[in-house]
């Protein structure tokens, strides 16, 4: 056997990074003004990050609970989302009046019933009212005029 019977061959692996999905996710973020994009699609998770665009691909990985997990009681209680806060369904921009220059939908201290336009998110050029999904008086109102929200970002509290 020659050396060059014996020489191996190097096979590269197929890229798994989807750069169209991610130019799309960069657009994205031009376009609604947010810092940070993640996505998990496939079993794959994508985030696009501005400053530095950051783009990372890497297998999602199911964290199984340990074998020996410390009694419920023992446990600290997770600081979850407020229950009577009122979620962002949609990344984009919020805004807080029907257009600049009006009083706002809501203050604090304002009752509202349900089916109350709250604010309104703008996402990718549509403006998406934000209905009150229940009555009550609101407490807090957690963001500013203008500024990006997240998917599921509290937007304001309606106790």
């Amino acid at each position: 056997m020659s050396m060059k019977e014996a020489k191996p061959t190097v096979v590269k692996p197929k890229s798994s990074i989807d750069s169209d999905a991610i130019r799309e996710l960069a657009d994205l973020l031009n376009e609604t003004g947010l810092t940070e994009i993640e996505i998990e699609q496939n079993g794959m998770r994508m985030r696009v990050a501005r400053g530095g665009t950051v783009a990372m691909a890497a297998p999602a990985v199911a964290h199984a609970p340990a074998a020996h997990a410390a009694p419920a009681a023992e446990a600290p209680k997770p600081s979850g989302p407020n229950p009577n806060a009122v979620p962002s369904p949609m990344v984009g921009t919020v805004y807080v009046a029907p257009e600049p220059g009006k009083p706002p939908f809501v203050t604090v201290g304002s009752t509202v019933k349900e089916g109350d336009t709250l604010m309104i998110v703008e996402a990718m050029k549509t403006m998406n009212p934000i209905l009150a999904p229940r009555g009550g008086k609101v407490s807090e109102i957690c963001i500013q005029n203008g500024e990006p929200v997240e998917f599921g970002q509290a937007l304001l509290i309606i106790s």
